[in-house]
Parts: C-alpha cells; sequence; structure tokens
C-alpha cells in the first residue's frame, strides 16, 4: 500500500517541522531532503568549489557519499560517514545547496537516493520536487507556501534567538533570491504539481497545518489511519 507523502514549497514555509510533527502521528518515516542537498553542498564547499563551477561539481558529487540514520528518534546526516548535522543549517551552506542543485548530476544522485528509501519504507519527504519528480505516485501530495514576508519574520525570529546578527530586509530579499532560483532553473524547478493540494501557512500556526494535512491523508489512505484516532491534535 502506497502511503507516502510529497511535501513541496519555498524555502522557509515550515516544511520540515511540518513534516516531522506529521512523520510521528502517522508513523511514517521523516526524510528531509533539503538536509540531504545541504549536505552535498558541505562537500562542495570544502572541496573549494564556486556554486557556478558546474563541471566541478558535476566530478564531485560522483565520490559524495550521503546518507540519513536516525539516532535516539532524531535524524542525523551523513557525509562520508561524518555526521554534518550540526552544520547543514548555515547560511553559507543553504545558498550553496539552492544554486549547485540545479545541476542535473546533482538532482539525479539525490533522486535515486530518495527514491530507493521510499520504497524501503513509508515516508514522508520536504522538499521543491518531490511531487513532480521525486515522488509522482504519492499518496498525498502537499505545497506549503507562506508570504515571502511571512517567511522572512521566522527566520529572523530564528536567528534573533540564536543570538545571530541580522537584518529583516536582507532576509527577506535572500527569501525572493532564492524562490526565483528554486522557480526559474532548467531541472526540475519548483512548482506545485497538478494533483497537490495548497496550503497557504501565511496564517496558520503548526498545529492548524498539521491538522490540515492529517485530515487531507485520512481522506486519501483511509486504511493507513486506522487506530490513530485520538492521538494528540486529530
Amino acid at each position: 500500500m502506497n502511503r507516502n507523502i510529497a511535501v513541496d514549497g519555498p524555502a522557509g514555509a515550515g516544511k520540515s517541522t511540518v513534516a516531522k510533527e506529521v512523520a510521528k502521528r502517522l508513523g511514517l518515516v521523516y526524510v528531509d531532503t533539503g538536509a540531504m542537498y545541504r549536505a552535498m553542498a558541505i562537500y562542495f564547499l570544502e572541496q573549494g568549489l564556486s556554486p557556478e563551477d558546474q563541471e566541478g561539481i558535476t566530478r564531485a558529487c560522483r565520490d559524495a557519499e550521503v546518507s540519513i540514520a536516525y539516532e535516539n528518534g532524531v535524524q542525523q546526516v551523513y557525509l562520508g560517514g561524518k555526521n554534518v548535522t550540526g552544520r547543514i543549517r548555515e547560511e553559507a551552506v543553504g545558498n550553496m545547496a539552492s544554486r549547485s542543485s540545479v545541476y542535473p548530476a546533482v538532482r539525479a544522485k539525490m533522486t535515486q537516493l530518495q527514491q530507493a528509501l521510499a520504497e524501503r519504507t513509508p515516508v514522508i519527504m520536504d522538499g521543491r520536487d518531490i511531487g513532480t519528480v521525486v515522488l509522482p505516485q504519492a499518496a498525498l501530495k502537499i505545497y506549503l507556501t507562506a508570504s515571502a514576508e511571512e517567511r522572512a519574520r521566522r527566520r529572523f525570529r530564528e536567528l534573533a534567538e540564536k543570538g545571530e546578527a541580522c537584518e529583516l530586509a536582507d532576509i527577506e530579499r535572500d527569501i525572493r533570491e532564492r524562490d526565483r532560483r528554486d522557480m526559474n532553473r532548467e531541472t526540475a524547478p519548483l512548482r506545485q504539481a497538478e494533483d497537490a493540494v495548497l496550503v497557504d501557512a501565511t496564517e496558520m500556526d503548526i498545529e492548524q497545518v498539521v491538522g490540515r494535512i492529517l485530515e487531507l491523508y485520512r481522506e486519501r489512505v483511509p486504511e493507513a489511519t486506522q487506530g490513530q484516532a485520538g492521538r494528540k491534535g486529530e
């Protein structure tokens, strides 16, 4: 039975937070594909490559090994056997990931690994092209978005809480630039799959978004949610 969920959407829409919670409530394995791309970006940065060096990046990704493991219920990301989970949210890594992920060789390697994960166990994946490329046959596809202004405010609060100096205007400009790159790249551009459900989280909190996805999942895969009633938020 196909129980997979695909969650796509722009940067900062809350995909990872929502997908993790949905995974817990439905007993699915959460796969943060963005983290996988970021791990690959770390490898490129360590090799001294620039985002514009497509030839160098294409060669490098052949030797890069990215994997995901769960330790005490927490996802860990490994690059060549080394745990890089603590580095994947760095701004430089995020920018490299966004710019290098446009290259076919990078996306082909990641897609192969992600599809293999979904074949082994029911998953919920979030990213930019999950419903359109990686899991086109997913039981449920969600396109999760929010306004650029709201996504910037959320990122600003997150960085401020960590004590990192930042400017809201700079963050919003970066988000809009990432959106432009993701939506206009030649390979697997960010777009809503025709059969995906649009969820605009601009004025929704996490619990409301999670509740909406659980409701949709019950409708699409009722046999997989038997016995789920009574769990938190349901």
